[in-house]
């Protein structure tokens, strides 16, 4: 994975991610008692949970572990490689191996599931990103959240202009039925069923 490709998915996932833990607790109605206790037995200061400072580190505190919690796509395009959920090939793997064929990844059967080595980098780009950038996602988040995080994140302080576009890839499920993708699951599976038993396959492609 080259530099700017990294930083490119890194971003795009980490400003997801955030948004998407943000969103899930902004209708809290939850007031935080700040400050000293003064004599009345009230706080100095009460705060918004929705606007607080205790909401942006609850929901930067497990951030990047959840990188881990996505697949490498070899079947995607672009930033798109990276999702959460099984891949189309890894489905069509564990398939062929509940029909008895034998396949060979070079990795034991129980350890298919486990987070493959390229997203395990980019769980650590994510600790780095976060520890560079802590002050832009505070920024945003305190005085700057008209903005998407993605766009005042990725394209205002990471990544140069001409790298942006994957900002705007998405996935819609349409793809699969329009670009005959239901056909080349079918290929694949015959091809992965005709060389199973004498050719290894990368699991960095699964």
């Amino acid at each position: 994975m080259t530099p700017f490709r990294g930083l490119k998915m890194m971003c795009k996932l980490l400003s997801l991610e955030l948004q998407e833990e943000l969103s899930r607790t902004g209708r809290s109605r939850e007031v935080l008692d700040l400050g000293q206790v003064l004599d009345t037995g009230e706080r100095k200061r009460r705060v918004p949970y929705s606007l607080s400072e205790t909401r942006l580190e609850e929901a930067l505190e497990n951030l990047c572990e959840r990188i881990l919690d996505y697949s490498v796509h070899a079947e995607h395009k672009g930033s798109l490689r990276y999702a959460k959920g099984q891949s189309q090939t890894m489905a069509t793997l564990k398939g062929l191996v509940q029909k008895g064929v034998k396949v060979d990844l070079g990795i034991p059967l129980e350890l298919w599931d486990e987070p493959s080595v390229e997203v395990t980098l980019l769980k650590k780009q994510c600790e780095t990103m976060l520890e560079e950038f802590e002050d832009v996602v505070g920024d945003w988040y305190f005085h700057h959240q008209e903005q998407s995080l993605q766009h005042f994140l990725c394209e205002g302080h990471v990544l140069p202009a001409s790298e942006t576009a994957c900002l705007q890839e998405t996935w819609t499920g349409k793809e699969k039925s329009s670009d005959g993708h239901e056909e080349a699951e079918e290929e694949e599976e015959e091809e992965i069923t005709k060389t199973s038993g004498n050719r290894k396959h990368d699991p960095e492609d699964l």
